[in-house]
């Protein structure tokens, strides 16, 4: 379980007021992405999405509120104050694979494996069982510099679950996927959903309602809670909207 509380992020945080150029600010984020649910979080580009979850993974801190995440049995972590926690208990795909390109692919996933301190038997068969998920065995001999974006996408969903993560967080996850993989992956993340907390960011609305229990749309540093997930693109329109009328006032 994952639990963000009074979040706020800003940027130039440091400068004085009158020399700040354009601060960007997560304004008082609050919500949980609970174990056995998949939660969506939509927005266009710059609303915040991608700062927030790399908070999460503990790449950067908030400038002011929490962040907890719990392990399979409950324990509860405050990523702050013990950020080692976060690599292990998370699993992380960036929207843009950062993969060594020089890299084979099997020797990339060992290397994960040993960051997570996996013993040589039990990365062996995380190999396995994940190259098997996602339709590696053919390339995994190759440089990952030759792989095409889709291929390149699977590769980095394996390092993220090479040490089964009781947490998974995934921004713009279907970017480069074809449809067929994108089905499978639907059904992949479903299965996966029934013993993680599972955090997906997307700026496609309509994958909202196919993958999520529940969503929220992230706007102008803001997050706002989706009623409806089925009518989660009028919601959107009708969110915008009232922010620009409001931001024009």
């Amino acid at each position: 379980m994952i639990e963000i509380i009074d979040f706020c992020k800003e940027y130039n945080s440091h400068l004085s007021s009158s020399k700040k150029k354009q601060a960007f600010i997560i304004k008082n984020i609050s919500f949980t992405v609970e174990s056995g649910c998949i939660t969506g979080i939509v927005g266009p580009n710059g609303s915040g999405k991608t700062t927030l979850l790399k908070a999460i993974c503990g790449f950067h801190y908030a400038t002011s509120g929490k962040i907890f995440i719990s392990d399979k049995e409950n324990n509860k972590f405050d990523i702050e104050e013990q950020c080692e926690k976060a690599m292990e208990l998370c699993g992380y795909v960036p929207e843009i694979s950062c993969l060594p390109p020089d890299l084979k692919v099997i020797d990339f996933l060992h290397y994960a494996a040993a960051c997570h301190k996996l013993d040589p038997q039990t990365a062996q068969n995380r190999i396995e069982e994940l190259s098997k998920d996602f339709n590696l065995s053919d390339f995994l001999n190759n440089k990952i510099k030759i792989l095409s974006k889709g291929q390149q996408q699977r590769v980095s969903f394996a390092q993220a679950l090479i040490h089964d993560p009781a947490n998974l967080i995934l921004d713009e996850p279907i970017s480069g996927l074809d449809p067929s993989q994108i089905i499978s992956f639907r059904k992949y993340i479903s299965d996966l959903s029934k013993e993680k907390a599972i955090l997906i960011s997307t700026h496609i609305l309509s994958e909202v309602p196919q993958l999520c229990q529940k969503a929220f749309i992230m706007h102008q540093g803001q997050l706002f809670k989706v009623n409806n997930l089925q009518n989660i693109e009028r919601e959107f329109i009708s969110l915008t909207e009232k922010q620009k009328t409001e931001g024009n006032k």
